[in-house]
């Protein structure tokens, strides 16, 4: 059965999605240790990407970097809220997609540093 909010159309739906975003970034916040520290870091790095005195090309990278992490976050917390909520047993699967999930925030941590450091040293 598909969700009753599919058949919206139009700025309703824009609207919708809005207000849903909001209310998973608030989630997140609230629940999310890690992403709490992220968004600590995003409001460090990104004023200082603006700055800095580099390209237009290179300052893009830098906050598009420190974006990609937020995103990963969310994306590796939402995996782990929806195998807790289809079960809180230890089972291989389980384990499986939320250690790939943070294999995902751990490269895109390093791709982060990557990034920051050719930037200012390379």
């Amino acid at each position: 059965m598909e969700s009753p909010y599919k058949g919206k159309t139009g700025i309703k739906r824009l609207l919708n999605a809005f207000k849903y975003s909001c209310a998973g970034i608030q989630e997140a916040y609230r629940n999310e240790d890690a992403f709490r520290q992220e968004v600590l870091l995003t409001a460090i790095l990104i004023p200082a990407a603006l700055l800095i005195h580099v390209s237009t090309i290179d300052r893009i990278m830098m906050i598009g970097s420190v974006l990609l992490l937020l995103i990963v976050e969310l994306l590796n917390s939402a995996i782990e809220a929806t195998v807790d909520r289809i079960s809180l047993d230890d089972h291989r699967l389980a384990k499986r997609a939320k250690d790939i999930g943070s294999a995902a925030v751990l490269i895109t941590i390093i791709n982060l540093m990557v990034v920051w450091i050719l930037v200012l040293f390379g």
